[in-house]
């Protein structure tokens, strides 16, 4: 190896904390929310050492500091906070402090005996020739006075990125319905004022385009449609237009912003869903077939996902060799929608499109609309949910539906915490795709558990309209489908279910408690009965216990055991939030006894 040409930085800078995958991609925070980040921070010799994150948010041209702390054994510790959404950038910079090296040294040997300090003291002179000390001849006592701070040696770490989104991005209850099964963008502009007293956030809208004639589904997912029938909004485009259009049945595009801007008076945001797939009568099919893959005999292959078949679905072609303009059309859709005034996307299986894709969309659609939000509905494995994750969507769907016991909990949990850098789950109970056995089998009790769980294990979480009324009806035996799905024909929606008074006061108890609106601190609790799950959730001054039967078919009897570890005093009241009663807890082993998916959810201190 050949000496370097110029001075090496002997000051080192490692292990720069957060970061993900050595900085390729940003952490995430929500607006309002601190950085907190460490590095270790040393250099040969004995100087010593200052060290400041520099950071620097949107748009911004010049870099604000704010100073890192030593915590010892060279590991330094400072934060800054994150004001706005957008990507912001920070770095480690580190200096030796020649003046309060000097110092050190010289107070060494003062404190040592040393007698014959001339030699320093005009060394201390030369250094400190700069600052105005007087014209007195430099005393010990005048030296170790003297304002430390100057920066030598200037070294700097890599830049990271901190993704930021509106605190939506993290903490919301959302609810999914099907306009025309609720008298279209009307109908369901009268119901806001009862989401907004039921405390959702969010209404995300399947896709409101127009729905193709060829090849169109029935009932039931039936292969030919009957007179009348009004097939799935996925199958998108047919002669009104394609995904910049809107289905007439639902209303037009005025209504549209007029449901949009009621909403957001409201503090709700509407959620468009944006599937990248085309019925056969799609305009682009004509206008750009080139982005189709074809057979060689010429014909069209539809979308597949065995055992599941959809002959109303075209897919496009992401190798297309004009990919360029595809990428630049699905662009233009989602500018087209944040233009009538929506923020919240929720995407149709991602990871069926190339990662490449997403990172561009989504960084063209947020450099100039920093408030939109992107939900990534993947399915699939961790290494695509995580990397899909990490290339830009605030939030993800989860494998929550399938984790119904206590260790599919645990497990459960712990990948999302492993996760929790650039991971913002989503947990759904329930989709129009997802009615898992457990809802199938458990009836009521079944749903009251998992709506539980779902709102108070994660930030955000959703339920798709009839999970309130526990519509538990297999298409068949072994399905996950649901019988007369919703995706495939009209229904008459009211919103009056029997579960929507547990859902309101989930949604207000997360409102007015910090702990429940962030993934952690999250301490599970031992119950010594498998069928029971606990678990502790803090921020601040705010702390909440929740308690839930996983059994809904029989009472469970057990402990919830506090330990001590929890900081909590020897004795002290809780609420329950779900039943508003009151009892006095113990550090350590407490009585708990609850029906068929009942639960506790518990604050502390009443």
């Amino acid at each position: 190896m050949a000496i370097p040409k110029t001075t090496p930085a002997r000051i080192q800078i490692q292990e720069v904390a957060p970061q993900v995958d050595c900085g390729r991609y940003p952490i995430k925070r929500t607006v309002g929310d601190t950085v907190e980040v460490t590095a270790r921070i040393f250099r040969d010799g004995h100087e010593t050492l200052g060290a400041a994150v520099r950071h620097k948010g949107p748009d911004a041209s010049r870099w604000s500091e704010s100073p890192l702390e030593s915590l010892g054994n060279d590991i330094w510790a400072g934060s800054f906070e994150v004001d706005r959404p957008g990507l912001w950038s920070f770095r480690i910079e580190a200096w030796v402090d020649r003046v309060a090296s000097y110092q050190e040294e010289l107070r060494r040997k003062v404190a040592a005996g040393q007698a014959d300090l001339r030699s320093e003291l005009s060394e201390g002179a030369a250094l400190l020739s700069s600052l105005d000390m007087g014209d007195e001849e430099l005393t010990v006592e005048k030296a170790l006075a003297a304002p430390a701070g100057m920066r030598t040696e200037k070294a700097w770490s890599a830049t990271y990125s901190v993704d930021v989104d509106r605190v939506l991005g993290r903490f919301g209850s959302w609810y999914e319905l099907f306009p025309r099964s609720w008298g279209g963008f009307a109908g369901v502009r009268k119901l806001l004022p009862r989401f907004a007293e039921l405390g959702f956030d969010v209404l995300y809208l399947p896709p409101i385009h127009p729905i193709g004639h060829t090849n169109r589904k029935g009932r039931n997912n039936a292969e030919t449609a009957k007179p009348g029938d009004v097939g799935s909004p996925w199958a998108i485009g047919a002669e009104e237009g394609g995904h910049d259009a809107i289905d007439p049945s639902l209303g037009t595009e005025k209504e549209l912003r007029a449901l949009v801007a009621d909403a957001k008076k409201l503090g709700i945001e509407i959620a468009l869903d944006f599937a990248i797939q085309c019925s056969p009568d799609h305009p682009w099919l004509k206008e750009h077939p080139e982005w189709f893959h074809r057979r060689p005999d010429g014909t069209l292959k539809y979308a597949e996902n065995p055992p599941k078949r959809y002959q109303d679905i075209y897919n496009l072609d992401f190798g297309s060799e004009d990919w360029r303009g595809l990428w630049q059309a699905l662009c233009d859709v989602v500018l087209h929608w944040v233009g009538c005034g929506v923020t919240v996307f929720r995407v149709d299986n991602p990871h069926t499109k190339p990662l490449p894709f997403w990172e561009w969309l989504i960084g063209e659609v947020r450099r100039e609309h920093p408030d939109v939000i992107f939900l990534s509905e993947a399915f699939t494995r961790p290494a695509p949910m995580t990397a899909l994750a990490k290339s830009g969507f605030a939030q993800s769907y989860t494998y929550f539906t399938w984790k119904n016991t206590r260790w599919e909990l645990l497990e459960f949990l712990g990948q999302l915490l492993e996760w929790r850098e650039f991971y913002r789950p989503n947990c759904f109970a329930n989709t129009p795709d997802i009615l898992h056995e457990y809802l199938q089998a458990g009836g009521r009790p079944a749903f009251e558990a998992r709506i539980v769980l779902a709102a108070t294990l994660s930030p955000s979480y959703g339920i798709y309209s009839g999970f309130e009324h526990c519509e538990n009806v297999p298409v068949r035996p072994g399905s996950e489908e649901y019988l007369n799905s919703e995706k495939y024909e009209l229904k008459q929606r009211k919103l009056d279910g029997p579960l929507l008074p547990l859902a309101a006061k989930l949604n207000a108890a997360r409102r007015e408690n910090a702990a429940l609106q962030w993934l952690d601190p999250l301490t599970m609790l031992e119950t010594e009965n498998e069928r029971l799950f606990a678990f502790l959730k803090r921020r601040g001054e705010n702390t909440v216990v929740t308690i839930v039967n996983l059994d809904p078919a029989a009472t469970q009897v057990g402990v919830c055991v506090v330990p001590v570890s929890t900081g909590l005093p020897p004795a002290y009241p809780v609420r329950d939030l779900l039943s508003d009663e009151k009892w006095t807890w113990r550090i350590g082993r407490n009585y708990v006894k609850l029906g068929p998916g009942q639960s506790h959810v518990l604050r502390i201190g009443g």
